[in-house]
């Protein structure tokens, strides 16, 4: 049974259920939100930031029996996203160094930092490995976090980087190559969800990771219309399409097709990290 604190829909989140840290990667500090105990998931926000979607998703995992580590990225940790940080959050992040959110970028910086944290929740918390879920603008990154060993359970959730290419991936090509043969030689899986019609994750963006990872990429699309038709202002003014599955345009009720992939999210993690769903050890 997964419980989760009820935050009213258009009020921010306190996040005061997460002890939050300063965590420091090559003389690099960033705040981490962690709560739950159990093998390591390293949580990334989506634009426009740590918003109560974000959270609660982190609860859930937090609740499956692991612990959540949710990196503040961007933008105002706990707010209630509105159609205004986009001329704010959205912009600032576009031109910082740590992204690379357009085409011909490669792999953005901030992924060494991220790789960082997952050796340091790995050492913290133990367990075979950790895992990385990323949403929207750090989608990918989940996936480039891979070429740290630890990182063993992927999961890119519509990605999308970069803005100006449908059919690009947001990595290097050293990059890409690594990881195509850390994934075949050591038999990592990728889960991936996506809304049909999606116009900043579209099929062809995962034709291009399974032309990369073939069989290793599970690629799922949900219909446009399974949606959470109120969404916060930002995903309905700015955004404007079916896009965040397990977040903004989920619907929480039973057996509705988000809350089925937010529950093939974890049964995924606890198969890679060795959890149960209710968080017991499998024996």
């Amino acid at each position: 049974m997964i419980s989760v604190m009820t935050t009213m829909r258009g009020q921010s989140d306190p996040l005061d259920d997460f002890s939050r840290r300063a965590v420091g990667v090559d003389d690099v500090s960033k705040t981490v939100y962690v709560a739950g105990s159990g093998p390591a998931v390293i949580l990334m926000p989506e634009m426009p930031g740590i918003s109560p979607d974000v959270a609660r998703l982190a609860r859930w995992v937090r609740d499956a029996g692991f612990s959540v580590y949710m990196p503040s990225l961007f933008g105002v940790d706990g707010a209630y996203p509105l159609a205004e940080a986009a001329q704010t959050v959205v912009r600032r992040a576009c031109v910082s160094a740590e992204f690379r959110a357009f085409a011909g970028g490669g792999t953005s910086p901030v992924v060494s930092w991220l790789r960082g944290l997952a050796r340091i929740a790995h050492a913290e918390r133990g367990g075979p490995g950790v895992g990385a879920v990323g949403l929207c603008f750090t989608g990918n990154f989940a996936l480039t976090m891979a070429l740290e060993p630890a990182v063993i359970a992927p999961v890119v959730n519509h990605p999308s980087l970069p803005l100006d290419d449908a059919g690009g991936l947001e990595i290097g090509d050293e990059d890409a190559a690594a990881l195509a043969e850390r994934i075949g030689r050591d038999g990592l899986k990728v889960l991936a969800y996506r809304f049909e019609n999606d116009k900043w994750c579209t099929g062809q963006r995962f034709a291009a990771y399974r032309a990369l990872l073939g069989d290793a990429f599970d690629g799922r699309v949900l219909a446009a219309d399974a949606a959470n038709t109120n969404p916060p202002p930002f995903f309905r003014d700015v955004v404007g399409c079916a896009h965040s599955a397990v977040t903004a345009h989920l619907v929480d009720q039973d057996g509705h097709p988000t809350v089925q992939a937010r529950d093939e999210i974890l049964a995924f993690l606890a198969d890679r990290l060795g959890r149960t769903p209710a968080g017991r050890s499998f024996p």
